[in-house]
């Protein structure tokens, strides 16, 4: 199975317009459309871990193959 790319754009809580993105890694379930569904517990997971960070937006991508996991 493949690979499927979880990125989320964060920001600092303490200052909004400091962003950068993230990637989480996980095994493809099939398609883009699988990651869609299972993404929210792992972004919800991934929050509590980082609580000074807001995700602002997430989407899956398949990885780019040039880019080593």
């Amino acid at each position: 199975m493949g690979m499927v790319d979880l990125v989320l754009t964060v920001c600092l809580s303490a200052n909004p317009t400091h962003c950068h993105d993230e990637h989480l890694y996980f095994e493809s379930q099939g398609s883009l459309n699988q990651c869609m569904f299972l993404a929210p517990p792992e972004i919800a997971k991934w929050v509590e871990q980082h609580p000074k960070l807001k995700v602002t937006r997430w989407r899956c991508a398949f990885p780019d193959m040039e880019k080593s996991i």
